[in-house]
């Protein structure tokens, strides 16, 4: 179970004639050091939490986090080993008795301490976020950082309002009620592209519905997710209930994941690793929870606010440089509308400002890693044979060459079998298709295996009720893409998996319902034992 992404083809540079994006300012390489160097003192004991101390991997292998914006090394720690996965699963076993019997009111009182600790320490996460994963720093302290310390509050509030069937006699002579009872130990695996999200997705409802969490974060990027372990115990959760390991996906993930000490597994990431959770899960059968990849339709009817949908895909699609499950990748634009949104929408891509992610100007920062950008820049190659690159299609040169950085990109003419309409690209590249009738966009739109999230562009009350009933996803935005709230559920269908994140709904997905039954005759013999005795 691997979750770097291996590139098989270079990144291209800038085409003759067209201008390099403007940068936004210069490298700051001297204050990306003094992070990281504050950072590596910081783990230096290593990237292992366990029952609430750091230690360091008895893995096989060193791993070093590299900034993706400059190439350089932030820290270098020991990998986690399968005897590490093990310690981690022990550690949570023996504190879920404890959490777990814990009345829900000092369960949520404890998340509110880690949310207003989060609070204080805001522009700490902001600044680690960045550095190991490249996005600009005003989305890692805009949206990051706040939607983590919002669903820590939200999910303090639903550890006290746990669903459960009124008791009732349903039956003449019992009186029936449903309890919600915490899982167990859950083994977590969250990706690299929002590493503080994704832990707090994963931990957050699971440790308020009383269970205790063993996380394994892409071994790119694990410093926000050990920042908040440590948050977590400062808090008040007590030791084990939240446990990291840091690690590979073979070594470590498949470990956890197949670990019959793990009542329930939860993965965020590609599809294709997905099945191989699945398939590791179903030989201790545990209960699996899977947010996968997506390839999310943005459709424009031709009666829709044309400066609304070009900017909406714009935004929609560059976000966190395309490195978003619910990005969009794919507008579907009626024909009378399609040249002018073609246009302009390259027009607003090609002023998209590329830099130093720590600089506020900075509108697109680089891709995770240099083999990951030349995989993107692989697929946008082979496209050449048979759509138009519109804008972009290379990595820029000169103070921006040692990062993994590719310039936003538009693809025009992609035919819908194409691999840059079907495939997951998970970058900064948007194919722009048209369409005549309603019906076509609608069948297009539902039209690869994937069923995350999709957007559709109208002020036809009739076509948006049409569009959010009709293409199949877990989300369907109208006139915009991409804004999630704490309060509604993330998730998907088809390809892109089960179970949701956010919300009462993903509380419910780390609970399992109980149904206790009493007896109210206080008759030795029912009267349902003559299906067994005969004549007594």
């Amino acid at each position: 179970m691997q979750h770097t992404t291996e590139g098989t083809g270079g990144a291209q540079g800038t085409p003759p004639g067209e201008p390099v994006p403007e940068v936004a300012g210069r490298l700051t390489a001297h204050s990306t050091a003094r992070l990281s160097a504050a950072l590596a003192e910081e783990f230096a004991e290593g990237a292992q939490h366990i029952g609430g101390a750091a230690r360091p991997g008895t893995g096989d292998a060193d791993f070093t986090v590299v900034d993706p914006a400059t190439g350089r090394p932030v820290w270098t720690y020991r990998t986690a080993g399968p005897a590490d996965v093990d310690a981690a699963v022990a550690a949570a076993g023996a504190a879920l008795p404890g959490w777990a019997a814990t009345p829900p009111a000092e369960r949520a009182a404890a998340l509110h301490r880690l949310a207003r600790l989060l609070q204080e320490r805001a522009g700490d996460f902001a600044r680690a976020e960045t550095l190991q994963c490249g996005k600009p720093i005003r989305l890692s302290a805009g949206f990051d950082v706040p939607g983590t310390i919002d669903n820590t509050d939200f999910f303090a509030g639903a550890a006290r309002h746990l669903e459960g069937r009124a008791a009732a006699e349903y039956s003449p002579d019992h009186t029936s009620y449903v309890r919600r009872e915490p899982v167990g130990v859950v083994g977590s695996v969250a990706p690299w592209n929002y590493p503080l999200q994704m832990a707090g997705w994963k931990i957050l409802p699971a440790v308020a519905a009383g269970n205790t969490v063993v996380l394994k974060p892409s071994e790119l990027t694990p410093l926000t997710a050990l920042m908040l372990a440590r948050a977590a115990d400062e808090a008040g959760l007590p030791a084990g209930v939240v446990n990291v390991v840091t690690g590979t996906g073979p070594v470590a993930g498949e470990h956890l994941v197949g670990h019959p000490g793990v009542a329930m597994t939860s993965f965020t990431g590609s599809t294709a690793v997905g099945r191989r959770v699945a398939a590791l899960a179903a030989g201790t059968a545990k209960r699996v929870h899977l947010e996968l990849g997506g390839k999310a339709p943005f459709v424009v009817f031709d009666d829709a606010d044309l400066e609304a949908a070009v900017h909406g895909a714009v935004a929609g699609c560059l976000i966190n440089a395309g490195q978003d499950c619910t990005a969009a990748t794919r507008a579907y634009v009626q024909r009378p509308l399609y040249d002018a949104f073609t246009a302009a929408v390259a027009d607003l891509m090609a002023g998209v400002r590329l830099g130093d992610p720590f600089d506020p100007a900075t509108d697109l920062g680089p891709l995770i890693s240099a083999a990951h950008r030349d995989r993107v820049a692989a697929v946008v190659r082979r496209a050449r044979s048979y759509a138009t690159v519109v804008t972009g299609g290379g990595a820029p040169g000169g103070a921006l060459a040692a990062g993994a950085y590719y310039r936003p990109t538009l693809l025009a003419g992609a035919p819908q079998d194409s691999e840059a309409v079907q495939q997951e690209i998970f970058g900064p590249v948007l194919a722009v298709l048209p369409f005549d009738t309603d019906d076509q966009g609608l069948a297009l739109a539902d039209d690869t295996p994937y069923g995350l999230a999709a957007s559709a562009w109208t002020r036809d009350v009739y076509r948006a009720g049409r569009a959010a009933r009709e293409i199949t996803a877990g989300c369907v935005w109208i006139n915009d893409h991409i804004p999630i709230v704490s309060e509604m559920p993330h998730g998907g269908a088809k390809s892109s998996g089960y179970g949701k994140d956010m919300s009462l709904y993903a509380l419910e997905e780390y609970t399992q319902v109980k149904h206790v039954m009493y007896d109210n005759t206080a008759v030795a013999r029912k009267d349902w034992h003559r299906t067994v005795f005969a004549d007594r």
